[in-house]
């Protein structure tokens, strides 16, 4: 029992969709940091420097673009299937994060980043099959 070919699109999408909005919190949090070592202030102290970083903005757009392909996943692939996998960008986050900005990730966020990608492979494979709509009365 094979994946449908609007589920494995909406898939697809979805897991995209997690690897840009992950990505954007690494990115939006570069352009804070860049922004309040020109600027002198943190964003958290009334600073808006960081609307005049192009890095910033960089980030927002990666979140935008994560977004509409999570909206756009829904479209083809049920919620059960999309839902699980929006965690997965938990996991982009707190890798990048390690990598990119020199953050410690611990065991225990080793364990958890291990128990939220088996959790969305046991969902994602258990995923019922979405049965076609043959009749008005069946939406109602």
């Amino acid at each position: 029992m094979g994946m449908s070919q609007d589920n494995l699109r909406g898939f697809i999408l979805a897991l995209l969709s997690s690897g840009f909005i992950g990505a954007s919190f690494i990115i939006k949090k570069k352009g804070l940091r860049r922004a309040a070592a020109v600027s002198g202030v943190r964003a958290g102290y009334g600073g808006y420097a960081y609307l005049l970083e192009p890095l910033w903005w960089l980030g927002m757009v990666t979140m935008i673009v994560g977004e509409v392909a999570n909206f756009v996943a829904y479209a083809f692939a049920p919620a059960i299937l999309v839902t699980p996998l929006g965690a997965l960008s938990i996991i982009v986050s707190a890798v990048l994060a390690h990598f990119m900005l020199k953050e410690k990730l611990h065991q225990l966020g080793v364990l958890g980043c291990v128990m939220c990608i088996s959790g969305s492979v046991i969902i994602v494979i258990h995923a019922p099959q979405e049965s076609p709509i043959t009749s008005v009365q069946e939406i109602w």
